[in-house]
């Protein structure tokens, strides 16, 4: 018996991270679909597109799980979860699932006034950021978004010299100090791992008829 047939759609600042991670699992049986990364700076439009996409794929796949947290939707990707009974990524944004369960309300509680990278967001910080925001047009912007940080936290996830020069260059670009977190995969190399799990029990159950659901 095959294991069940997988499709993550997921936000595009995940795609070489989730890639990555069903190769160290050997996930062969998963799928990633990316939306947008720019949707980071238009979370209201996530959970149309999501749900969309979710009914081409309905009836394609065994399991389709959603690679977003809330992503400042305001619950409306959960809300689309519930409606196509799917799962998606634990917390409330990729900073939150980069690390362990718990260490982002932690950082977060200790210094509120804090912009955070990752892998991805550090080395595409001009286009998504300054570009994404229209700072680049319109300078006199910057202050109103940034002048209340106090500094940024770059939570990595390789540990590569690239994405560190580049959390330096957005933390010089926003005038802020920078303290880099060591964080790897967190959470969702966890809910990854997980999936790999299951593909080994669907192996291992191919003589029991399973319910899976669509």
């Amino acid at each position: 018996m095959s294991a069940p047939s997988v499709l993550v759609l997921a936000c595009g600042a995940l795609a070489r991270e989730l890639n990555a991670l069903f190769k160290v699992n050997d996930l062969t049986n998963a799928k990633v679909e990316c939306l947008p990364a720019a949707l980071h700076n238009r979370p209201e439009l996530i959970p149309g597109l999501l749900r969309k996409r979710l009914v081409e794929v309905q009836g394609s796949y065994d399991q389709v799980l959603v690679g977003y947290a809330d992503c400042g939707t305001g619950g409306e990707i959960d809300r689309v979860c519930t409606e196509f009974d799917v799962e998606r990524l634990p917390g409330s944004h990729c900073y939150e699932f980069y690390l362990p369960a718990g260490a982002f309300e932690v950082l977060h509680y200790d210094a509120p006034g804090t912009f955070y990278l990752t892998d991805y967001l550090a080395t595409h910080f001009e286009r998504l950021v300054i570009d994404g925001l229209g700072i680049a047009e319109h300078p006199e912007l910057f202050d109103a978004y940034f002048g209340n940080y106090q500094k940024v936290v770059f939570i990595s996830q390789t540990g590569e010299a690239k994405e560190s020069a580049a959390a330096a260059s957005a933390a010089t670009r926003l005038k802020l100090p920078l303290e880099i977190v060591e964080a790897g995969w967190g959470q969702l190399g966890v809910s990854v791992a997980a999936l790999s799990s299951e593909k080994i029990i669907a192996a291992d159950e191919a003589s029991t008829p399973v319910m899976v659901s669509r």
